[in-house]
């Protein structure tokens, strides 16, 4: 009985362990992984769901995604999408500049407002860059 007494006691605390070493984060997803793994879960919450038509169009864009993303052309289309936002950052802030010296306090408001959008879909598209 003596002998079992340790072997018991490494089998209990294995058991409480398994659950806390399963809790660990996992390293996070970045690419095209990152991309299939969100794909996924839209497929299980379409699933989850009943909506059979969200489901197929998730499964088609996760074989396009596994047959033709490389994390090459991800990166070089993220940074596309940069460019892109810095471009109509610039344009926005010309706009504005342009509204104001003209004076019409409707029209700043409206290009301040559309900068701000401008700037944020910036902010996005280089928060994506890193992912």
């Amino acid at each position: 009985m003596k002998r079992l007494a340790p072997f018991a006691l490494l089998a209990l605390c294995s058991a409480f362990a398994a659950p806390l070493m399963a809790a660990e984060p996992t390293p996070e997803l970045t690419g095209c992984a990152a991309k299939r793994q969100a794909i996924s879960l839209q497929i299980e919450q379409a699933k989850a769901h009943g909506n059979a038509e969200q489901q197929a169009g998730l499964e088609k864009a996760l074989s396009e995604v596994t047959a033709h993303c490389t994390d090459a052309s991800l990166k070089k289309e993220r940074e596309n999408k940069v460019l892109d936002a810095k471009h109509e950052v610039s344009t926005r802030q010309a706009d504005l500049e342009k509204a104001m010296k003209k004076g019409d306090p409707d029209k700043i408001n409206k290009r301040k407002e559309k900068l701000a959008e401008s700037r944020k879909e910036l902010q996005q598209a280089l928060d994506d860059l890193d992912k």
